[in-house]
Order: C-alpha cells, then sequence, then structure tokens
C-alpha cells in the first residue's frame, strides 16, 4: 500500500468527521501496489446510512485531502443504501485494501 502514516490518519479522521464513526475506507487502484509508481488516491467510502448530498460530500472530502496532500488528486467513489451500485464498488472491494 502506497500511503503514508500521515496520509491514511488524514483520510480517516476526515472520512470520520465528514461521515460518521461507522464508515468505511477502503483504498483501490493503483496505491493498492507497491510496485507501481505514482497514481491519484482512489477511495471508496461506504456508510450504512444514507447521502443527500453525494456530489457535495465527494467535492469536499476530495478537496480537503488534496489540500493536505499538496494537490494529490484524490477520487472518491461512495457506497450507501440510496447510491446506485456499479461494478466499480465491487472491484474495489474485491482489490483494495481496508483503512
Amino acid at each position: 500500500m502506497r500511503l503514508s502514516e500521515y496520509q491514511k490518519n488524514t483520510i480517516l479522521d476526515l472520512i470520520n468527521s465528514v461521515l460518521g464513526p461507522d464508515a468505511t475506507v477502503t483504498l483501490f487502484g493503483s496505491r493498492v501496489d507497491d510496485q507501481q509508481k505514482g497514481g491519484d488516491i482512489d477511495l471508496m467510502l461506504e456508510t450504512k446510512h444514507a447521502i443527500l448530498n453525494p456530489a457535495e460530500i465527494k467535492a469536499i472530502i476530495a478537496a480537503k485531502l488534496a489540500i493536505a496532500f499538496n494537490d494529490q488528486k484524490v477520487d472518491i467513489l461512495l457506497s450507501a443504501p440510496n447510491l446506485q451500485h456499479h461494478p466499480i464498488h465491487d472491484i474495489a472491494k474485491k482489490n483494495g485494501i481496508r483503512l
């Protein structure tokens, strides 16, 4: 996993403050592979509660993390009972690493 301890803790703290303590965070994509270089940070955020404003939540989280990580691009994938499920959710769950 190519995240520093600072990045991991920052992600978990932010997600906890925005989505609550029951939210889970899964890192997926190229950052899971220690042999690769570069790449954005792909995160799947799962909650058991409905997310009423998913676009706003994604933008807030991505912006705050980009600022914390010196403009590192962060992609956010949300999973909640009221949101549509896509194949990328299954890929993230299967190949990702839960933080």
